[in-house]
């Protein structure tokens, strides 16, 4: 990472709004001036670009320890930066799975060592995943973790949820819940209706996904501890969001880019790279979803980064695994649906994310000045069509392949270190 020093960025649009030279200073925003009216040796030419501050992802898969061969920290974070990302929480299905201090600690070294975005590692509920137990999560905390969840796998057993939800309530953490009741989804492969008719795959009911939600609402209630939806994915869902805040009672949602633009149209073509979970569902669905992020029923898009190697993703649709990358596709796909509404878009990808995972001291700050130069710039006309072999990471299974977008990340600085810079803004910056 190269430091910036100190600078100017001269000519961007924080938030779309008019331009402004950015003066950046020890890793510092120090001013922000009238366009053009500060002199400077060390110029960087912005004109045209949108300033954002970057995003930070509440759910992203980075597979280390025990993935390697589909991301590693340094890959994955390396894909975060690309995509405008200063902050990722690591999710815990690594092998061995994050759920004691220990692990917390392993994960948290690593990305000192190798990461090019800020790694807060996410403990797992219960030990080894496995549903059975509660892992020792006041001691994680201790260590440094402040999100829990079993991602990939559901805590369905009710009393676990309400024990793990009081350790939450004690220490200050959330418990970030994936919502499929294991009896009612089965072994669901692609959303249940037209999708599982017309393939004959095992269909995947949305009442899955939002009996598990109205019960973790009503127990987040009773121990006044913070839930967090992943993944939300069906309109029944994002009513009992809705409904559940109505009430006053402590809980966030997510959705992720690839729910709020694909339907299960693709999916019913049975190509993988399309397999995800909770699956890809209707149209009717998509739509509520759209609504629910402008209208702040869901708090924040967090991408579900999963990546798997190819030959994984090349097996038939049953033999292969669910997942798809997304970080460095997630800016293109919200600010088309939320029609490049850039102060929206920064609520919904730094702002919010960043106060939902406990970090907003250091993340998704204003852009302002003594605030720490973090933030991403935006091509707002860069026309790119989605190439899988065109990543920072290391698989390749975008659902988005062969799609055209309108905006893309071209550079990113955390606190002052250049992590990413596609455009080539910055000399001596590595792209």
């Amino acid at each position: 990472m190269t430091a910036l020093g100190n600078v100017v960025l001269s000519g961007v649009a924080p938030l779309g709004g008019d331009p402004v030279d950015v003066v950046v200073h020890d890793g510092r925003i120090a001013e922000l001036r009238p366009a053009g009216t500060t002199p400077a040796p060390d110029r960087v030419d912005g004109e045209g670009l949108v300033l954002l501050p970057a995003f930070v992802d509440l759910h992203t898969h980075l597979r280390e320890p025990g993935g390697e061969e589909a991301e590693t920290i340094a890959t994955g974070t390396a894909a975060a930066a690309a995509g405008g990302y200063s902050d990722v929480f690591a999710m815990a299905n690594c092998s061995p799975v994050t759920d004691s201090p220990e692990r917390v600690a392993h994960v948290l070294g690593l990305a000192e060592r190798t990461a090019s975005a800020r790694v807060h590692a996410v403990g797992a509920i219960t030990e080894g995943l496995a549903g059975q137990r509660l892992a020792p999560l006041a001691a994680m905390a201790e260590a440094g973790a402040r999100m829990f969840s079993d991602d990939g796998r559901c805590v369905d057993d009710p009393v676990l949820v309400r024990e793990a939800l009081a350790v939450a309530a004690r220490t200050g953490t959330v418990i970030a819940q994936h919502a499929q009741c294991g009896r009612l989804a089965g072994a669901g492969q692609i959303n249940a209706g037209p999708a599982a008719e017309q393939t004959g795959l095992p269909p995947w009911p949305s009442t899955g996904e939002e009996t598990i939600v109205a019960r973790d609402v009503v127990l987040a209630a009773d121990a006044g501890a913070a839930l967090h939806v992943c993944h939300v994915s069906t309109a029944r869902t994002v009513a009992l969001v809705r409904w559940a805040k109505a009430q006053g009672w402590p809980v966030t949602a997510e959705v992720t880019p690839h729910h709020l633009l694909l339907t299960d149209t693709e999916a019913a073509t049975e190509q993988t790279r399309y397999k995800v979970n909770p699956p890809l569902r209707s149209a009717q669905d998509v739509a509520a979803l759209r609504e629910a992020l402008r209208d702040g029923t869901i708090d924040a898009v967090a991408t579900d980064h999963a990546p798997h190697p190819a030959a994984a993703k090349a097996a038939d649709w049953c033999g292969a695994p669910f997942g798809m990358t997304g970080l460095e596709t997630a800016l293109a796909v919200v600010a088309e649906v939320l029609g490049a509404d850039w102060a929206l878009v920064a609520e919904r990808m730094a702002h919010a994310p960043a106060r939902i995972g406990g970090i907003a001291g250091v993340a998704g700050r204003p852009l302002a000045a003594g605030e720490p130069a973090t933030f991403t710039l935006v091509h707002p006309r860069a026309r790119w069509t989605v190439d899988p072999a065109d990543t920072a990471g290391r698989s390749h299974n975008t659902p988005f392949e062969g799609l055209t977008f309108t905006h893309r990340p071209v550079a990113t600085v955390v606190a002052g270190h250049v992590t990413a810079d596609r455009g080539g803004l910055f000399p001596g910056s590595t792209r």
